[in-house]
């Protein structure tokens, strides 16, 4: 029997999770815009991940997430601006900082007051998807420091802005269905 990729096994696991959450359609939600945006995000959000992931790993991981529905909200509300922005990524992260990159996004981006439940649940949902992610990964036991290790840390960013697009997406009402 073929091995499935590492990037295909994450993907699978966020998408039966957050489908069992009713947070997305069996066709994930997408838009090219915001897919076009992942290679400059990534470039720019790897040296500040990295560096905060050996202590905090599953932040490392979960802000991504966070980044992919920020962008998928600025793709909805006002993409004729936000896509002239070159560093999507710093532009979130200097607003508050990195550190404070979750509640930026929850507060100031989705418009989520901290006294409204959506927004304790939707930092569990994060949460859960990014711990998901980082088992995954220790699972594989990829030796630390190699190419190998490093790859799979961004396939595992690259999933969770999929699926943080794909969430927002879904909350925003967009829907896709395959035609026949």
């Amino acid at each position: 029997m073929p091995q499935v990729p590492f990037e295909e096994k994450i993907s699978d696991n966020l998408h039966q999770y957050l489908r069992s959450q009713g947070q997305i359609d069996r066709v994930l939600q997408s838009s090219p815009d915001i897919d076009d945006r992942w290679q400059s995000i990534a470039s720019s959000y790897i040296p500040d991940g990295a560096r905060e992931y050996r202590n905090y790993p599953v932040a490392s991981l979960g802000w991504m997430m966070y980044i992919g529905m920020a962008v998928a909200q600025f793709w909805d509300d006002e993409w004729s601006i936000y896509s002239q922005i070159d560093d999507l990524y710093r532009y979130i992260r200097d607003k508050r900082g990195y550190d404070a990159l979750d509640e930026y996004v929850r507060e100031d981006v989705l418009m989520l007051r901290p006294d409204n439940p959506d927004y304790d649940a939707l930092e569990a949902l994060v949460s859960e998807c990014a711990a998901r992610v980082y088992h995954a990964l220790v699972r594989e036991q990829f030796e630390p420091a190699t190419k190998e290790a490093f790859d799979a840390y961004v396939a595992c960013l690259h999933q969770l802005f999929r699926f943080g697009a794909a969430l927002q997406l879904h909350r925003l009402g967009y829907h896709m269905h395959k035609l026949s």
